[in-house]
């Protein structure tokens, strides 16, 4: 199965840019980048094999492995990189390459982090297309779980109001545990994940930390996961774990960095403010976060369904838009979770995880209009026509 980035990656097969592709491990990068050489040719390689690197650690050498295979400077040729993080000048050679053979056309993909990301901006300005992949959105977690296409069309081409109670046990599915694809498609979901993450611990957090620092971020991350979507005091954390407030900060970027979790700064029309308030943090993918705090009941059986749901939702609009989110609070404490800010407009959004809304859940998006440009409620029914209560993220965004 393929993911909706495919067909955006394929569009882009006829530009000499260089298109990147980064995100999390195992959500599909590799089988992505293969899908494409499969279909387009050319040349694939695989940057965890030290052989391959060295193939291409000077721009001569990366010239002739490519003669090699059958490149030619008359024709077009294509060639795919997977994990091109693990060899950090390689930035400098693309750039060369770029500018003086116009004909190959480069995919790479790897772990975001914040040496390769600064590395990106500084030898490929103008010369790239950058792509997050993501877990599955909801409407490839139904697709990967092989829903009636009846089903997914309504979810697809809905532009108004869905009653999402039809949705809500696969709703509850992709809270439990998330949108991972081998996790979606496999019956073992829980060892799927600690199988994932133990790696993730035991060899992603390497490159970025030393090894007594790991304990500590283990720490971090399961009081993140009990804490999930709350305003973090970072005094209070350092507090509670024994650890220095560099060290939390430290580490807070790079699970930001490895699309772990996600920050979201509050909204305020006074710019400068946003740089001083406190923030949240969410895990972008719900079953990371119960994996982590070792929960995976049933919906009915726990009590933060709410924080769970804000987590999926946020995940739908991050994965649907490239907008800034954050979230807004008063001093009088009325709260809007998320604002989707899009510069010149922004949108409120309130989640709940309700079949009956009361007053109450609206005070905050009362409260807040006037500031924004339109205010959304995202939560299990349709209260009444009054009530506009969008489920399609993408296209209630646009």
């Amino acid at each position: 199965m393929k993911r909706k980035l495919y067909k955006k990656l394929v569009e882009e097969k006829d530009s000499k840019k260089i298109s990147i592709i980064i995100g999390p491990r195992q959500v599909g990068k590799t089988t992505l980048l293969k899908q494409l050489h499969k279909e387009l040719g050319g040349m694939y390689v695989d940057f965890d094999i030290l052989e391959n690197v060295e193939k291409f650690d000077t721009y001569s050498k990366f010239i002739s492995t490519l003669e090699l295979e059958g490149y030619d400077e008359k024709k077009w040729f294509y060639l795919f990189i997977d994990e091109f993080q693990k060899y950090t000048d390689l930035t400098k050679i693309l750039k060369n390459v770029y500018d003086n053979h116009p004909n190959i056309k480069i995919y790479a993909t790897g772990s975001s982090s914040i040496t390769i990301k600064n590395k990106i901006q500084e030898s490929l300005a103008g010369r790239k297309f950058m792509h997050n992949l993501y877990p599955l959105d909801f409407e490839e977690f139904l697709q990967f779980k092989g829903i009636n296409a009846e089903k997914m069309k309504r979810l697809a081409g809905f532009k108004g109001v869905l009653p999402i109670a039809e949705y809500k046990k696969d709703i509850e599915d992709y809270m439990r545990f998330g949108g991972y694809p081998e996790v979606v498609l496999s019956k073992n979901k829980k060892e799927i994940l600690a199988s994932i993450f133990d790696t993730f611990i035991k060899k992603d957090l390497v490159d970025y930390l030393n090894i007594k620092e790991i304990l500590g971020v283990k720490k971090l991350i399961q009081y993140l996961a009990i804490n999930n979507g709350g305003k973090l005091n970072i005094k209070d954390i350092s507090q509670q774990l024994n650890l220095k407030r560099e060290q939390i900060e430290n580490y807070l970027e790079v699970l930001e960095e490895t699309f772990i979790l996600k920050r979201i700064i509050p909204f305020f029309t006074n710019k400068n403010k946003e740089i001083v308030k406190a923030y949240k943090e969410y895990f972008i993918d719900p079953g990371v976060r119960n994996y982590f705090c070792n929960n995976f009941n049933e919906m009915s059986k726990r009590n933060d369904t709410g924080f769970l749901f804000e987590t999926f939702i946020l995940g739908e609009i991050l994965k649907s838009s490239a907008y800034e989110i954050k979230f807004w609070q008063d001093k009088q404490n009325h709260e809007v979770d998320f604002i989707v800010d899009k510069v010149n407009e922004q949108i409120g959004i309130e989640v709940k995880f309700k079949e009956k809304l009361k007053s109450e859940d609206y005070k905050g998006l009362k409260h807040i209009k006037g500031k924004v440009k339109s205010c959304l409620i995202v939560n299990l029914m349709q209260q009444d026509k009054k009530h506009i209560l969008p489920f399609s993220i993408k296209n209630a965004l646009e």
